[in-house]
């Protein structure tokens, strides 16, 4: 990525941007000093920054993959305080601790719904499950990579006009590009055929933002 006379951002922007912007809510900085020990893997913080960005305004989210919350908090701190979130993961354990700290930060727990199941599942039982009705106007996507094309084709009947599909890890260390050497199974050539998909499907306009491990950033034509 350059821009005029050549310039490309390096370590010291980016970290003059994070000495520049406000500070970390204490709860997501409660929720990045757990994950590392449990080898929880969570949104980048520069990207989690992103995230809260672009759910201003959005007032229905759906997410894939809690894990520990984090990047539900980054949501849940942007959006609109009428807002709601349905998040799903299958891992109880893991959404009980970020019911927790979701707490901690004062978001209300009608705010944010938990659904437990695999997410293929829970969209394909949609009747049972009505917090994944839609619309939405936001949808995050972070767990199974050989199943992100899946999690989309399931999304988009419940997309409002206009809503964002965004999905983290697309670069994934900078194997996808072939700038870090990848290995079978790993899901490289998965995300790779994934990322081409979206930046060319005439349902959205898309770009691919180099924060973090890569957001694929989506706007629904419409």
């Amino acid at each position: 990525m350059t821009t005029r006379g050549g310039f490309v951002p390096s370590v010291v922007d980016r970290a003059w941007i994070e000495s520049a912007a406000a500070s970390l809510h204490p709860v997501l900085e409660m929720i990045e000093a757990a994950a590392g020990p449990d080898g929880i893997p969570i949104l980048d913080r520069e990207a989690g920054r992103v995230l809260t960005a672009l759910a201003a305004g959005r007032r229905r989210i759906v997410e894939v993959g809690t894990a520990f919350g984090y990047s539900t908090l980054c949501m849940a701190l942007g959006q609109p305080t009428d807002g709601t979130i349905a998040t799903i993961d299958p891992d109880r354990s893991r959404t009980d601790r970020a019911r927790g700290w979701w707490r901690q930060a004062g978001i209300p727990d009608g705010r944010i719904a938990v659904v437990n199941r695999p997410a293929l599942d829970a969209f394909a039982a949609a009747a049972g499950e009505p917090a994944l009705a839609g619309p939405f106007d936001l949808a995050f996507i972070d767990a199974l990579k050989n199943e992100y094309a899946a999690y989309v084709e399931a999304i988009v009947p419940r997309l409002a006009p206009g809503a964002l599909v965004i999905a983290d890890n697309v670069l994934w260390a900078g194997r996808v590009s072939g700038g870090r050497p990848s290995k079978p199974g790993d899901a490289t050539d998965v995300l790779r055929a994934f990322d081409t998909a979206m930046l060319r499907d005439p349902r959205f306009t898309a770009t691919i933002l180099p924060v973090g491990d890569g957001l694929l950033v989506a706007g629904l034509r419409g």
